[in-house]
């Protein structure tokens, strides 16, 4: 399916190397503020205060939340748990109050509001806890990253595997350093962005890949360069069509999601855009500067050998 068709190919490599170096820029940036000013890390990863509420009628979250925050808590989390009636809210570490103060105090606001809320349960998440869930964040990662490297080895060739791997890398980067340059939240919703976005982006790239190889077989005379900027080209209208509408998706959950989904579709809104720019100019670019040649993707047909036929 094609919403349009462009007939003259558009020379995208003849500015792979401007651009490369300002994507270089970026990512040494953002590997920057990640050294220097780290993550704004949930409580998920810090520990804190679990608590589970339950009302007699649907709980109102917005009003919840302003009770919450009434009390000076900026990090803190309010969503529903099984039932609408039924809400767990997460509350930050603070020295100078234990769990059961926190509940307390978090409490008698809530009932302040509406006196039929009931106390279910109250838990404190430890650190320990958060640095488990960090070290499986770390492996899972870890294993996207060489499952991707062994399917695009085994699909095209090395050179191409590369290519992608260090574009998606390029993608992971650049999400983590905004987050770390404006100290938005980093929670478990957003590391399953980031998971979701290295899916996402080699999607792109495996895309591309395949039509490089199309037309490698097709245009035999034709250079790389040349090939490759036909690939992308060909494959604009796609793109269109698949990203426009996976962000009209993700920015419904921004704008109407609530404050759970808010920074998971603020992550995935980044990966979108910069999944697209890494395939088409990082991922091609390292390919074409590593020397993809046709040999490397179209295999030889293999001639019979006459002086065994006639021995057979």
């Amino acid at each position: 399916m094609e919403l349009f068709r462009i007939r003259r190919t558009i020379p995208f490599m003849r500015h792979a190397l401007v651009l490369n170096l300002i994507s270089l820029i970026t990512f040494v940036l953002a590997v920057f503020f990640i050294a220097t000013r780290g993550f704004h890390l949930s409580i998920e990863f810090t520990g804190g205060t679990v608590m589970e509420v339950h009302y007699s009628q649907p709980a109102q979250l917005e009003q919840i939340r302003q009770s919450v925050g009434d009390l000076g808590y900026t990090d803190f989390q309010v969503q529903n748990f099984g039932t609408s009636q039924d809400v767990m809210i997460r509350l930050p570490v603070r020295e100078d109050q234990t769990s059961a103060s926190q509940s307390d105090s978090v409490l008698t606001a809530l009932k302040a509001q509406d006196a039929s809320v009931e106390l279910r349960r109250v838990e404190f998440v430890g650190p320990q806890v958060g640095e488990e869930l960090v070290t499986n964040g770390l492996m899972a990662l870890l294993a996207v990253v060489i499952g991707i490297m062994v399917y695009l080895g085994f699909r095209f060739e090395w050179k191409f595997a590369v290519a992608g791997v260090v574009a998606n890398l390029h993608d992971v980067i650049i999400i983590l350093g905004f987050f770390a340059f404006f100290q938005w939240e980093f929670s478990l919703p957003v590391l399953a962005g980031v998971l979701a976005v290295l899916g996402y982006s080699v999607n792109e790239s495996v895309v591309i890949m395949d039509r490089i190889r199309e037309n490698f077989r097709k245009q035999r005379h034709a250079s790389a360069p040349d090939i490759i900027d036909g690939a992308i080209t060909q494959t604009i209208s796609r793109t269109i069509i698949t990203h426009g509408s996976t962000q009209m998706m993700v920015l419904a959950m921004f704008f109407f999601g609530g404050p759970t989904l808010h920074y998971f579709s603020l992550a995935l809104t980044i990966g979108i855009w910069f999944g697209i720019y890494s395939s088409v100019f990082v991922a091609a670019a390292i390919a074409m500067w590593l020397g993809v040649k046709r040999e490397d993707l179209v295999k030889p047909i293999k001639k019979e050998d006459p002086a065994a036929e006639m021995e057979g």
